[in-house]
């Protein structure tokens, strides 16, 4: 009965205590950091690192992944700190015997003896060292052990470990120390990054170099004894100074803030951004700016123009300057002349003009708004190819007042490039969004612009990798114009002046082929360029950031040569871009006779049903609803019999049957016109 109860107390016991333990380790979990408390990475397409972002008190914290760390680093750790790292517990009990018998015989401190999963528990939970904050850290390592794995355990101890000043982590202290990451480091880099989580003040290379370069002679003595580093390892980096500290990366800089406040949750952005492109943009601008007055300011976007993917884009060209630190990318201005391609562009897919149609530029007044040309001269009769290269002002405005400002504007915005108007507008749209306006931001002109170089097909443009995936329909698809139209105009554009002492493409070998339109905006407050070149679009800005006008500075003096320039760095970065010279075709010839001249006086231009068309009525009684283009209400007439129209006041004609008829449209003013034709597949009423 005896052997009996001691059993049962010998088996109770262990029980209880395991219980107990396991209580206490729920009741007292140890802190683990939350998995967003390390700095967000924005990176390029290719996974280069553009922009990091430091964590609360200005600490630099970059996640450890063992996957992508140098694998001789990570050997010559766990020898040097733990080499039973993936045999123990948490604790090392021979180590901790030797440790203390080695401090014991030379009468101080040695070494300590602590597993890397005890140091870990003392970078979580930093105590006093004593001999009570040692029994803590062993069991919040024994706590640590249960709860992650030992490849968790060695990346978080890696994101974590001081490497001085507000550097943690292995990766920060490789980007401030050696400018890159820690994937293929030589040994005594691998010495340096393992010496200073010992004594990360004391060791500090940017501030005691010679402490630090004996620290990374003993560790490469400790290396070279367990065959990691030659002998004459610790010899050889003795004349090698200490590293000194540089500065995190930080390209990008407005474009990688915006994608990390787009995705607060996330730590690790790859972003759209080509990292060549972005820092010839960024060189461009800087050295574009350096060359005028202090308060000027660039902003400039490069966009592939197929994908949609952003792959450069500069929110300022200088931080020093008033209004660096904002992205003026994302902030309406007034676009001046670069909406008048779509303008045009609307007008053609309208059969209401054409390249080679002739319009009046003369002093005309839109219900008492009357507009001016740039240069206070009037051209009288031109093409609209002239007008929208040479940047007509009347031209402009007549066109758009066909179109239908309200329906322009409409346009835009379902091409995700809503203008901003001024309060005072009110209800009324307006014309004068042909001369800007109306406020469109730099990233919106480019959604524009892209959407030309796309045969009209307008799409939101793209800034995450993974939002290319490859067989992804195209969302959010606007058709501004048709494909016939969108190439129409870049034709055109194409053929516009070029910059002072740039030869243009078709007689240049080898030049980018840019089809571009620059703006101005009123009181020269915006100087504009957009344009397509090869298989990206490119928009600059340039002004002040605070508005204020700049006397005589235009689109063409201040913006487009840069954005020639970013061609031409394209071109060279990128010699297979598809920049090739185009074919330009005679335009007038393509302008059919009936288009020759653009004239909103003249009688109303019947769109359905064309003259000289046949109509197939699959049924009796089917009607067709009539459309033309006029500046006012029209009436229409078959065969002289009024067409009645239906509750939403759309004329809706219903053939009595096949054969031939006269249907005339008489606008307002008495002024008519007349097409001839035949309906086929009917039979008539009551037969």
């Amino acid at each position: 009965m005896f052997g009996l109860g001691r059993s049962y107390w010998l088996i109770l016991t262990p029980l209880v205590a395991l219980v107990g333990l396991l209580a206490l380790d729920r009741a007292l979990p140890p802190p683990l950091p939350a998995p967003g408390a390390v700095s967000a990475v924005v990176r390029d397409h290719e996974g280069q690192v553009l922009r990091a972002f430091p964590v609360e008190g200005g600490r630099w914290r970059l996640p450890a992944d063992l996957d992508t760390l140098d694998p001789d680093f990570v050997t010559a750790l766990l020898a040097y700190e733990d080499e039973r790292f993936f045999r123990h517990w948490g604790v090392d009990l021979p180590a901790l015997v030797r440790a203390s018998r080695d401090s014991l015989m030379a009468g101080r401190i040695v070494s300590g003896g602590s597993t890397i999963t005890m140091q870990l528990a003392r970078l979580i939970e930093p105590r006093d060292r004593t001999f009570g904050a040692k029994l803590i850290q062993m069991a919040r390592a024994f706590q640590l052990e249960l709860r992650l794995s030992k490849p968790e355990i060695l990346e978080l101890y890696l994101t974590l470990a001081p490497y001085g000043g507000n550097l943690e982590g292995v990766r920060a202290a490789s980007w401030a120390y050696f400018g890159r990451e820690p994937n293929d480091l030589t040994i005594d880099q691998i010495a340096m990054l393992i010496a200073l989580p010992q004594s990360p003040e004391a060791r500090r290379p940017d501030r005691r170099p010679d402490n630090a370069v004996r620290a990374r002679s003993r560790v490469l003595d400790r290396l070279a004894s367990v065959g990691l580093a030659r002998a004459s390892a610790a010899a050889e980096a003795a004349a090698d100074p200490a590293p000194g500290r540089g500065a995190f990366p930080s390209d990008a800089w407005h474009v990688a803030d915006s994608l990390r406040r787009a995705r607060p949750e996330a730590r690790d952005h790859v972003s759209t951004i080509d990292r060549r492109l972005q820092l010839m943009l960024q060189d461009s601008l800087a050295a574009e700016v350096s060359q005028t007055d202090e308060a000027v300011q660039f902003a400039a976007l490069i966009i592939e123009t197929g994908s949609r993917s952003v792959r450069a884009l500069a929110g300022s060209a200088s931080r020093s300057r008033p209004g660096g630190w904002i992205d003026l990318t994302d902030r309406p201005r007034s676009p001046g002349s670069t909406l008048k391609p779509f303008i045009y562009g609307m007008a053609f897919d309208d059969g209401i003009a054409a390249p080679g149609t002739r319009i009046a530029d003369l002093p005309r007044r839109f219900s008492g708004y009357q507009p001016d040309n740039f240069d206070r001269r009037f051209r009288g009769d031109v093409t609209i190819a002239e007008a929208l290269q040479h940047s007509l002002n009347i031209p402009a405005v007549t066109t758009l007042d066909g179109v239908g400002a309200r329906r322009f504007n409409a346009a835009l915005g379902f091409a995700g490039a809503s203008p901003l108007r001024p309060r005072q507008a009110g209800q009324d749209s307006g014309l004068a969004v042909a001369l800007g306006g109306a406020g469109l931001t730099v990233r919106q002109v480019g959604t524009l612009y892209a959407a030309l170089g796309d045969g009209g097909a307008a799409r939101p443009l793209v800034w995450f990798e993974d939002e290319l995936a490859a067989e992804q329909e195209p969302v959010g698809e606007f058709r501004i114009l048709s494909a016939e139209s969108a190439a129409d105009i870049l034709t055109v554009l194409r053929r516009a002046p070029h910059p002072g002492g740039r030869m243009p493409a078709v007689l240049a070998r080898n030049a980018p082929d840019i089809a571009f339109k620059t703006g101005t905006s009123y009181g020269f407050r915006d100087a504009w360029a957009a344009g397509v070149a090869g298989r990206y679009t490119i928009v600059v800005w340039s002004g002040r950031a605070d508005g204020a006008p700049r006397e005589g500075v235009t689109g063409r003096e201040a913006a487009l040569p840069v954005l020639f320039r970013l061609a031409d760095g394209i071109s060279q970065l990128e010699p297979d871009a598809d920049m090739e010279v185009d074919s330009l075709e005679a335009l007038d010839a393509q302008t059919p006779q009936t288009m020759t001249e653009f004239r909103q006086d003249a009688a109303p231009h019947i769109l359905f049903p064309p003259d000289g068309a046949e109509v197939w009525s699959d049924r009796a009684g089917r009607g067709f609803i009539l459309a033309a283009q006029a500046p006012g209400p029209v009436r229409w007439y078959a065969d002289g019999a009024a067409v009645p129209v239906n509750v939403l006041g759309e004329p809706v004609w219903v053939p009595p049957g096949p054969g031939f008829y006269a249907v005339s449209a008489v606008d307002e003013r008495g002024r008519a016109s007349r097409v001839r034709v035949r309906v086929r597949g009917a039979a008539p009423r009551g037969d």
